[in-house]
């Protein structure tokens, strides 16, 4: 028989603040970290003065996160049920799920690797690649994508499931420490280890391995999580789990990953648009920063939804209505407040922020203008990814694939054409804002129908 996990009172009877930001804290730092090293990459890169190589880098970053929304099908979808299925009590099942996903995870991010290597060509032109900053997006995504693809996805699919089963500060630290390195890396290898015009190949290297270093410790961090009896253990795949649950994965894992697809395919689309302004050789350089800078807040309330989630799927399951709306009151109480902080600060300091990234001041003068109109949706983009995550937390992927495909099909590309056609560049920088306060009436509207006539159902324990 397997062990439960020693995590039920965080679940179950912990201070909800308390509960909340154990489980968020490890998670938003290693979001922050995890972009930190994203960012990093542009930072070094910007001190060489050169936008072909900013530009090209910059255009890899959807790619790279439609690697992350991978990471979602096994590890958001799994998670989700896992937590769930330990609020229904059936710690069996959970440790079939939990092998499931880690298959699932490393089948499809090789797949994932495999395609973007065979259609590197059509698929930079089609980001907006042309002859000046081809070679730097092909080199880093043969870095980063096609040979770190595997190890991106599983370690961002283990610290998914790691974290649903309430070991939070575990996920959080392999996350972390990836991060870390890469940033050490960065330097070393584009500046010291490189000969001078290899910047783009050194940064795309040390990302490559520190990822496989992460990937390394999660690993490790499982065994040891075994031998102590907890129920994350593989299983041979012949032992699959029950066919309801392949179908909860999927159910939430799917939808998850196609809503993150499509807020990436928006940038995409973004950067498509900004490259087509030849005249202004500072608009792709300097769009490419602000969609990184401006995922700081962004990550944050992303952290903020990926700890709560496993308490709302927990209680959720045990039917703890009560619990549940504390948890969710209080979590987006939390993201809120982070939220207009941000915005304060982005609004004071978008100038210092874009010449810490690049050492063009035409670049970071069009850059800081940019930053200051995209900010403005910080609050919008929180709420929009909260109440995704709820749905996720319930199990009722329809929901929040509904919301994402509305999201991006019905608002977001809709607008940056027509604001485009109508403002030129500023009016995609505008578009966001304008997108999701649009969206998120949608949201709020969709779960007000949603609490009326599935959570009022629950029986809330005593």
């Amino acid at each position: 028989m397997v062990k439960n996990i020693d995590n039920t009172d965080l679940f179950e009877n912990m201070p909800v603040p308390r509960a909340v930001l154990k489980m968020a804290v490890p998670t938003v730092i290693s979001q922050l970290i995890v972009l930190i090293y994203n960012m990093a990459d542009t930072f070094f890169l910007g001190r060489t003065g050169n936008n072909f190589m900013v530009g090209g880098v910059s255009l890899i970053l959807p790619i790279f996160n439609i690697s992350l929304s991978i990471s979602g099908l096994a590890g958001i979808g799994g998670g989700a049920l896992i937590s769930r299925l330990l609020g229904q009590k059936r710690p069996e099942e959970a440790r079939k799920v939990y092998s499931f996903c880690v298959y699932l995870g490393v089948l499809t991010a090789a797949l994932f690797s495999v395609g973007v290597l065979c259609f590197m060509g059509p698929l930079m032109r089609a980001l907006g690649a042309n002859d000046s900053n081809y070679q730097y997006a092909s080199a880093y995504a043969f870095f980063v994508i096609v040979l770190g693809g595997v190890p991106t996805v599983l370690s961002n699919t283990l610290a998914n499931l790691i974290r649903s089963v309430g070991e939070s500060k575990k996920a959080g630290f392999g996350i972390t420490m990836g991060g870390v390195i890469n940033i050490i890396l960065d330097p070393l290898f584009m500046f010291v280890l490189l000969p001078e015009g290899m910047e783009v190949v050194g940064a795309g290297l040390a990302t490559f391995l520190s990822n496989c270093i992460a990937c390394g410790y999660f690993v490790t961090a499982l065994l040891r999580m075994r031998a102590s009896g907890g129920i994350l253990r593989l299983v041979s795949p012949r032992d699959l789990p029950d066919r309801a649950s392949v179908k909860g994965i999927f159910a939430v894992g799917i939808p998850s990953s196609i809503a993150t697809l499509l807020f990436d395919l928006d940038y995409m689309v973004i950067d498509k648009l900004m490259s087509g302004y030849v005249e202004v050789v500072e608009a792709l350089p300097a769009i490419g920063i602000v969609l990184k800078v401006e995922r700081l807040p962004l990550n944050v309330g992303i952290g903020i939804c990926q700890g709560m989630m496993p308490i709302i799927a927990y209680n959720y399951s045990a039917k703890n209505l009560t619990r549940l709306r504390e948890t969710k009151r209080f979590s987006l109480l939390l993201g809120l407040g982070c939220a207009v902080v941000s915005i304060g600060l982005y609004e004071l300091f978008a100038g210092q922020i874009m010449g810490f990234f690049i050492d063009n001041a035409a670049t970071a003068a069009l850059g800081t203008k940019f930053l200051r109109a995209r900010v403005l949706a910080t609050i919008m983009m929180f709420l929009c990814f909260f109440h995704v995550y709820l749905f996720n937390g319930f199990g009722k992927g329809g929901y929040a694939l509904f919301l994402g495909v509305t999201r991006w099909a019905v608002f977001n590309i809709p607008m940056l054409l027509i604001l485009n056609h109508v403002f030129g560049m500023y009016g995609i920088v505008w578009s966001q804002l304008a997108a999701d306060t649009l969206t998120v009436i949608l949201s709020l509207v969709v779960y007000g129908i949603y609490e009326k006539r599935s959570l009022k159902s629950l029986d809330t324990a005593e």
